[in-house]
C-alpha cells in the first residue's frame, strides 16, 4: 500500500469516527496563480451546491481555494480529493 492509499484510509476512518453524515465539509487547496487550474477545481465541484471562495497570496503567486459543500459520506469526500489530486501542482490542506 502506498502512502497516498494509507492517507485516504486513515482519513476515511477519522471521518467515520467523528462525523455524522450528511455533513458540510470544507476543502482547502492551494494552486499557482493559473485561472485554468482554478477552473478545473471549480468544475470538479460544479452542480453539487458548493460554495467556493478564492484568495490570492500576498505575492499573488498562489491562490487559496476554499470549498464548502454538503457531502453524504466519507467515501464521497475522498472521491473529490482524488479528483482534485489530478490537477497539476495542487496542494491539498
Amino acid at each position: 500500500m502506498n502512502k497516498q492509499d494509507e492517507f485516504y484510509n486513515k482519513l476515511k476512518l477519522q471521518l467515520e469516527e467523528t462525523t455524522v453524515f450528511p455533513t458540510k465539509y470544507m476543502y482547502k487547496f492551494i494552486v499557482s496563480t493559473d485561472d485554468t487550474k482554478v477552473l478545473e477545481i471549480e468544475n470538479i465541484f460544479n452542480h453539487i451546491g458548493a460554495v467556493i471562495s478564492t484568495k490570492y497570496s500576498k505575492t499573488k503567486k498562489y491562490i487559496s481555494i476554499s470549498i464548502l459543500v454538503t457531502m453524504i459520506n466519507a467515501d464521497a469526500i475522498i472521491v473529490k480529493y482524488k479528483e482534485v489530486a489530478k490537477v497539476e501542482g495542487v496542494i491539498s490542506l
